[in-house]
């Protein structure tokens, strides 16, 4: 494992806890991301879902699907997950501690990728889409929302270092919503939905795969 790579890992190990405890900031949008969600799931679907966290969101998708594998950089995070899905009866989810770029599985084996809230914190987000891409079976669904930093006001964009230099914050990648569409485009995806909450920086999006 790079260097870099080992400092996320470490950081995110570190707040799992904290992380867990936090509210959802805004209830209506992600119930409402959760719907957009599962109108494009089925029962016989294989889900992976990258950047899993505390697998909150794994578990409200698992009773729509066949099955979901969970992936994050944290084992802290998974162990949480874990614990959730256990006392959630939900027995569909597996969890792995692996990045989406180290992830060891076979091209064209799932049938929608999720990736929430994570991209931004990538430092290459094209080439995980491209590997994303690759994963996915023709026809399948990469589901994603992003925050655009680049595209919110200044204050938000020069307090992120200030925290990263205190260890408060993880890399978080100032991307554009213009250059998010265009790596989609480029890892050949086609958009056929999108959501943005009033008031907020993060676009989420449903884009398809081609069919061969």
């Amino acid at each position: 494992m790079s260097t870099v790579a080992l400092k996320d890992r470490q950081f995110w190990e570190k707040i799992a806890d904290r992380y867990a405890k936090q509210p959802i900031s805004d209830e209506e949008a992600y119930q409402k991301k959760l719907q957009i969600t599962q109108a494009f799931l089925s029962k016989e679907m294989k889900v992976l879902e990258f950047g899993c966290g505390t697998g909150s969101t794994a578990i409200q998708h698992a009773p729509f699907v066949d099955h979901i594998l969970a992936t994050d950089l944290a084992q802290s995070m998974l162990d949480i997950g874990k614990q959730r899905a256990e006392a959630a009866g939900v027995n569909n989810i597996s969890f792995e501690c692996a990045s989406i770029e180290d992830l060891d599985a076979e091209p064209a084996s799932f049938d929608v990728v999720l990736g929430l809230n994570i991209l931004h914190l990538c430092r290459n987000p094209r080439a995980i889409m491209e590997k994303v891409n690759t994963l996915l079976k023709p026809g399948g669904y990469f589901i994603q929302s992003t925050v655009c930093l680049k595209d919110i006001m200044p204050i938000g964009r020069f307090a992120i270092p200030v925290m990263q230099m205190l260890g408060k914050a993880p890399y978080v990648n100032a991307m554009s919503c213009e250059a998010l569409y265009a790596d989609l485009d480029a890892a050949g995806f086609h958009i056929v939905e999108q959501y943005y909450p009033e008031g907020r920086s993060a676009v989420f999006i449903v884009a398809s795969k081609a069919l061969e």
